[in-house]
């Protein structure tokens, strides 16, 4: 279905400037760079971006094919991948709004924020559970809750309308009905329609059908892998924040995307919201709690939440930290096993391991990095090539290769 970008004569003049295309193109390269279509389109991203600035203002850009796959870590899900030049219109529209939507998201709402990932998370929790036990001297209790396949029943009729609403309120530039438009065009376009599938249809065996956008009605979803459906997934739920922490006042009270996490001393406080949280989500928003997933426990028995585990005073990595570490390094020792490696497996294997070394160090793990390490990164990579410890691997540069490998066990 083609999609107008403007109602009538309501185009506003002028529309969007080229300059803030080519700064998008350039924060999206940064990410992208090295993929085929990133590639193909910096070929001539001059023309390319000419053409995309003219379909902007003349209203007749339209989203393009994606592509469509399936990852199994950290869990599975689907994923479509949009052109790169629909990229770059997605990085336009969110320069564009995320400094708006920071004057409005609460401070608590993480995810696609700057400075507020996991980590900030993880220690925005275990500040509220210390205080709200007052240093752990008292009971407190965490609410754990989460919703049920979130992207893909985001009402997309209910998101574009409170779009269309807070642009008209707050956004001042002159392009505001092109802005308007080309939301629209992001927010109603169906990728599960018009997409490549990478891999095989049966990548698709056993993911469930709330999970995926070949399954939702025409008027629910976005695209998990697209910059705008995270600010937008976001946005969709700020009034539910606001509702939580102004109109019910619950002061210890975080959401990563679709997790949320309520800390109280009353447990009978915190199980009585339920229903009413369940409720506005319903009424409001047309989402539903995931009843598997709700959790409310005393937090001396730990609180495990966004792949760390939290106990009194002190954090740990979480279960699928560990295993997603322990694969990692299993995957790497195969190569050695394989063949001697050369120099970008060697930068791999660092890439890889320092970053989990890396995130680790943030919580309570040194035993556990250096018995990850010692016990099952192979020989070969802690002492022909490599110096390493549980802090960090670093390339030995006082070694020559050595002709033959060590298979070390």
């Amino acid at each position: 279905m083609q999609l107008s970008l403007f109602d009538g004569e309501n185009r506003a003049e002028p529309g969007c400037e080229l300059a803030e295309l080519f700064q998008a193109y350039y924060a999206c390269r940064s990410n992208k760079r090295n993929t085929h279509n990133a590639l193909a389109f910096e070929v001539d991203f001059e023309s390319h971006l000419v053409q995309l600035w003219r379909e902007l203002n003349s209203g007749t850009y339209q989203p393009g094919r994606s592509l469509a796959f399936i990852v199994d870590k950290p869990v599975k899900r689907e994923i479509f991948a949009a052109p790169f030049r629909d990229r770059v219109v997605h990085h336009l529209v969110i320069n564009k709004l995320n400094p708006l939507f920071e004057t409005e998201f609460i401070y608590d709402s993480y995810a696609s924020r700057a400075g507020k990932g996991t980590l900030f998370a993880v220690r925005r929790l275990e500040r509220f559970i210390r205080s709200c036990s007052a240093n752990y001297t008292r009971d407190a209790y965490v609410l754990k809750l989460d919703i049920r396949g979130f992207f893909m029943h985001i009402n997309t009729t209910i998101l574009l309308d409170r779009l269309q609403q807070f642009i008209q309120a707050r956004y001042v530039g002159a392009d505001r009905d092109l802005l308007i438009g080309v939301c629209a065009a992001i927010v109603f376009n169906r990728p599960s329609e018009n997409c490549v599938i990478k891999g095989h249809r049966s990548d698709w065996i056993g993911l469930p059908t709330d999970k995926s956008l070949f399954g939702t009605p025409p008027d629910c979803g976005l695209p998990i892998g697209n910059l705008t459906s995270q600010v937008f997934a976001n946005f969709y739920l700020n009034s539910f924040d606001h509702f939580v922490k102004h109109d019910l006042r619950v002061r210890f009270y975080g959401r990563y995307v679709d997790d949320l996490v309520l800390v109280h001393h009353d447990r009978d406080y915190l199980a009585g919201l339920i229903p009413v949280l369940s409720d506005y989500l319903d009424q409001h928003l047309g989402l539903e709690l995931h009843p598997a997933k709700t959790r409310l426990a005393q937090h001396g028995e730990g609180v495990a939440y966004l792949g760390a585990f939290i106990m009194p005073g002190r954090v740990y990595a979480g279960k699928r930290t560990k295993g997603n570490f322990h694969t990692a390094i299993t995957r790497h020792n195969d190569v050695v096993a394989d063949h001697e490696p050369d120099r970008s497996e060697q930068e791999a294997f660092l890439a890889s391991m320092n970053s989990y070394l890396g995130y680790m160090r943030q919580y309570n793990t040194r035993q556990l990095r250096g018995a990850m390490i010692g016990k099952y990164v192979t020989g070969w990579w802690t002492y022909a090539h490599l110096t390493g410890s549980c802090d960090k691997f670093v390339l030995n540069q006082r070694r020559r290769v050595s002709t033959q490998p060590r298979f070390d066990t």
